[in-house]
């Protein structure tokens, strides 16, 4: 039996980048792993999951959490290193 864990570790993404999927789109953990790998493998998903990511940190703003905002700014800026070099 898979666990969350191994689900994430073949998403081709981080935990950190499936919780702010997750938080998005109000979604269970395990939801948003099937989301992130599909997305990743879509034309437009690194695009989409950029999209999230960047919401969340104002989101976090909006509602004053600086620090919540700050580990999204870190997950936002692996994930575009990470992904097609940020293009």
């Amino acid at each position: 039996m898979l666990t969350l864990q191994d689900c994430i570790e073949l998403s081709d993404l981080t935990e950190d980048e499936i919780l702010a999927i997750a938080e998005h789109e109000h979604l269970p953990e395990m939801v948003a792993v099937e989301m992130g790998c599909y997305l990743c493998h879509t034309p437009d998903g690194d695009k989409r999951i950029r999209r999230m990511i960047a919401d969340d940190i104002q989101h976090a703003r909006d509602r004053g959490d600086v620090r919540h905002a700050a580990l999204l700014r870190t997950v936002l800026k692996h994930y575009l290193a990470e992904h097609h070099g940020g293009a």
